[in-house]
This record gives structure tokens, C-alpha cells and sequence, in this order.
């Protein structure tokens, strides 16, 4: 199923098009090698909105997917590469009268997410409430920050 945005944009098309390849420019500097892994979003219109947090001891994703179901969620780990994929279905339409509007996005989505630190891939937490999915990924021993003693000679 090919995602399809029902609405049209306020924006003219061409500044559309110049702001996508502003963001397509500014996460390859957040993530130089970004380009392994293709962004769906810049060719397709929908993407999750996401937040990445990291402490010494975990690295937590958050990730907005609204009115949908767990089962319609997959997430996926491979090194240091985190995929979030699912697909929103569609609901029924509804016109009433001559003002018609629809600005959700359905269909298939992907967002993949490098990592800043290797993970323990047999402890990850996944939880799912109120439209947020949330992920724990605790660090690897190697990943976690050492203290080094100091003698005083």
C-alpha cells in the first residue's frame, strides 16, 4: 500500500519541496551516515515524530504513533540500528456538507534510528500507551562509562 496524504498543503508546492530537502540536509549532518539507511519520509510524506533520550545506563526512544494498534507496530534492532515500521489503517471517510478536510496520513511508515551507544538486545523494554511507544534500551557493559580510580603516589 503506497501512503497517500488526503490533504492538500497550505504551502506552495515548491517551498513544500525546498523545506523536505532542508530537513533532509539537516539530519545528514545530525547523522552522517544516515544515508545507509534511506528515509521513507522524504519520498513518502509520513513518519513518526520521535524522542531520544540517553543516560549512562540506557538509551530511551519515544515514538508518537496515535490511533494506532500494538499488533500494526513492529520494532526491529540490528547493531546499532533501531527500526520503528507499522502501518496505520485507513478509516472510513466522512463528507458532510460542502467542507470536507482530512489532513491525517495512513498507510505504511519506517523510521530507523542509529543508535548513539551498543545496547543489550536481551534486556530491551518495549510499552505502548496512550499513542506513545516507548523503548528502553539498556547499554552494553563495553558502551557504559568506567571510573578509573587514581592512586596518589
Amino acid at each position: 500500500m503506497k501512503l497517500a496524504k488526503r490533504q492538500q498543503s497550505q504551502v506552495p508546492a515548491p517551498l513544500n519541496d525546498l523545506n523536505r530537502i532542508r530537513q533532509e540536509i539537516n539530519r545528514l549532518f545530525e547523522d552522517p551516515f544516515s544515508f545507509i539507511t534511506p528515509n521513507t519520509s522524504f519520498f513518502e510524506g509520513w513518519e513518526p515524530n520521535i524522542d531520544i533520550y540517553e543516560d549512562k545506563d540506557k538509551v530511551t526512544v519515544k515514538a508518537e504513533l496515535p490511533g494506532m494498534k500494538k499488533e500494526d507496530i513492529n520494532v526491529s534492532l540490528e547493531n546499532k540500528t533501531l527500526m520503528i515500521s507499522g502501518e496505520r489503517k485507513d478509516e472510513e471517510e466522512h463528507k458532510e456538507g460542502d467542507n470536507y478536510r482530512a489532513e491525517r496520513f495512513f498507510g505504511r511508515f519506517q523510521r530507523t534510528i542509529t543508535l548513539p551507544s551498543l545496547v543489550n538486545a536481551d534486556q530491551i523494554k518495549g510499552n505502548y500507551k496512550d499513542g506513545v511507544l516507548t523503548i528502553e534500551l539498556p547499554k552494553s557493559e563495553e558502551a557504559k562509562p568506567k571510573q578509573i580510580d587514581i592512586e596518589a603516589s
